[in-house]
Formats: C-alpha cells, structure tokens, sequence
C-alpha cells in the first residue's frame, strides 16, 4: 500500500478525527438531528404520513399528488415468506417503479441481510457487483451490501449510484433493518425532471462535451485499491481499466490516479427518458464540506483529490454551477423516514437517490441488480492519467 506522505515542510499534520468510513476527516460538528443545511442544500426532514391503505389491486393505491413530496408508497401486510411474496408480485413491482421511478414498500417487514438477497433474488434479473466505490462498505452476499461508510453528521448528496462506471446498477434495493433515531431517509428525485430544470446551456454544455471525473486512491481516504477493484494487483487494476475507459497512472508515492471521461445525459434503455445521469456535483470538491475541502487540499493539493469532476473538455464546474445542481436537485426531492422492515426500489437511471444526514444507529441495506452496460462512441481508453 503507499506511504502516508509527509506533511509540508514547517507545517505540523491538523489534528483530525477518525470518520465512520475509516479514513480521518477534520473534526466536524454534529448534525442537527438531519435537519441542518448542509453543502448540499439538505433541508429537513418533514414527518408525512398519507400512505394508502392496501386494496385488493396493489395498483390501484397510487395516485399522483399535485405537488409530491413523498415518494409512491406500497403498503402491504407482514408476510412470514418474503421471498414467495416478492416472486407473486415481481411484475406488480416492477410496473410500479417504471411508472414512478422509484417505490417504498411498507410493512412487507424486512428484519435480515437474507430477506434482503431472498427479494432480489425475485425481483431482479441478476445481481450487479460493485466496482470503483467512493467509499467503503460491507459485502454480504452477492450484490447485497451495506450502505456507504459515510459520516451521519453529513449529507450524501444527489447521485446515481456508480454512474461514473462504464458499468452500473440498472436497479437499487434498499432495506431499512435499523431506523436511526432522526433523519438519514434515502431521499429520490426524478431525473427527467432534474433535466429539464436545469438551465439549457448548461445541459447542452454537458450533453455536447460529457465530464470528467478524476480520482486518487490512496490507503488514507476514500475506498482502497481492494474495495474499488476487488484487487491490489496492479496488472489486474490496469487490465480493468482499460477494459472499462479509465486512464490511470501509479504515482511515485504508490497512490494511483485515474481519469474516466463519461456522458452527462443518457436516454433511457427502456423507456427512452433523456435523463440526467452523472455524478458531477457529488463528487465535485464545492460540494464537500468547507473544512472538509480545506483539510483536503492542503493535505493532498488540488489535483490529488480522493475526487473532484470537471468538464469534459477540462474546465473546472465553478461553485455556482455545482450549488445551481443541487438547487435543483433540492427542488425535486421527495423523501419519506425510514421505518423499520421497509424496502425502497429505485431505476438507478431515472431515478438519484441521497441519504441525509442523521442522529442514532442506522442500517439501510443496499441490493444492486441488472447491470447496464454504457453504449455510444467510447471515451480514450488505454492513456495514463495526467
């Protein structure tokens, strides 16, 4: 693994606090309650309770709000047998979140890490393996993990999960085994919408150049070599990344940094939805926490980052751009708490998901299925990265 680089010279290492994720962060106050505003505009969570009854047609329960703020809600019985139920009403399901993009089940009554594996093994065509993760997490079974180690004190904003990926998720399940005391919901917004939101320049910007996504992985911060590519070997990363568009280059410290080239907007396999499908503002360093983003650069510099996205012809997104993203991500985010045993879908290109900020022990499961592979013109592949 690399070497713990040396801190500049006359400059003594900031003391810092070990974060959840197993990498240190500075010192950073506590949440209030997943009610503050943080860099990603979080806003608080607002206890709703209008969930319909369950009718004899499950779809029959839905119907559109004139102005949403809860994502469509499924609410059934108990069942001692979640894996025959799930296989009973797959196409029910899978109806349910093509016509909303995203579906919470609620008192199907989820309590293991094998409930969970048991409903994906119905409802999804296949599981998906994670690869280049952000962050570190639990791998259960196969395509079943826990959520991102990722402090509660701070927001996970808008994203889709691994769609910086030449490969991705085409389905999410999230099991909620454990509420936490307050916030932490996996808020939903609806990428069509955010789309046409957003400023026409800037889409066609993005949709005309694609962004830039540049990493360093290091044994500091962020996920390590094994838990992004299953592997430290370093013939193996590299046979990786060629195959998946990633430029990558070992730097003189052991660190590797890599540099993949993706599109901003992609129309939707089934549907055809134009979608805004990226993580441009997520991992950009405006929306890290201030002090986060100090510690950062001054610990690494500015081009070695744990993540940072730019344009694709290599502009920075200024901050304004960054906060206008997740305004309107904001805008359009539809959330309901966690109770315990619920289970969210989600079409992982329709549909960007978060999680808030939260106070308590949480443990949301998380399931990735039916992989999609990108299409199109492919990036350069095969070049070091700068």
């Amino acid at each position: 693994m690399a070497a713990r680089r040396p801190a500049a010279p006359g400059r003594a290492r900031r003391p810092v606090e070990r974060a959840r994720w197993g990498r240190p962060l500075p010192a950073h106050p506590p949440g209030r309650g997943g009610g503050g505003r943080g860099p990603c505009g979080h806003v608080p969570v607002r206890q709703l309770s209008h969930v319909r009854e369950e009718t004899d047609m499950l779809s029959a329960l839905f119907r559109k709000q004139a102005t949403p703020t809860e994502p469509a809600t499924l609410q059934v019985g108990s069942t001692a047998d979640v894996e025959a139920w799930a296989a009973d009403q797959r196409d029910t399901l899978h109806g349910l979140v093509a016509e909303h993009g995203a579906l919470m089940v609620r008192g199907l009554g989820l309590r293991t890490v094998a409930d969970v594996a048991a409903v994906l093994r119905q409802v999804a065509t296949g599981p998906a393996t994670e690869r280049e993760a952000f962050a570190a997490r639990e791998n259960y079974a196969e395509g079943v993990y826990s959520s991102s180690a990722w402090p509660a004190a701070q927001t996970m904003c808008m994203h889709h999960e691994l769609s910086y990926a030449a490969q991705f998720p085409g389905l999410l399940l999230f099991a909620c085994l454990r509420p936490p005391t307050e916030g932490g919901a996996t808020a939903v917004a609806d990428s069509t919408a955010v789309l046409e939101a957003l400023p026409a320049g800037l889409v066609e910007r993005f949709e005309r150049e694609g962004w830039l996504l540049t990493r360093t992985y290091n044994d500091e911060i962020g996920a390590t070599l094994t838990q992004a590519f299953g592997t430290e070997d370093r013939s193996g990363i590299e046979a990786y990344c060629r195959a998946n568009a990633v430029e990558w280059a070992w730097q003189p410290d052991g660190s590797l940094r890599t540099r993949q080239h993706r599109g901003a907007v992609m129309n939707h396999p089934v549907t055809g939805r134009r979608c805004w499908f990226n993580q441009i503002a997520f991992l950009n360093e405006w929306t890290m926490a201030p002090e986060v983003r100090e510690f950062l650069i001054e610990e690494y510099g500015p081009d070695d980052l744990p993540f940072n996205t730019r344009f694709g012809n290599g502009d920075p997104v200024p901050p304004d751009v960054v906060e206008q993203i997740n305004k309107v991500y904001e805008a359009h985010t539809l959330r309901r708490p966690w109770q315990t045993g619920d289970l969210m879908l989600v079409d992982n290109i329709r549909t960007a998901h978060s999680r808030e900020a939260y106070v308590g022990p949480r443990d949301v499961v998380v399931a990735m299925a039916d992989p999609v592979r990108r299409t199109g013109p492919a990036p350069r592949t095969g070049r070091t990265a700068a």
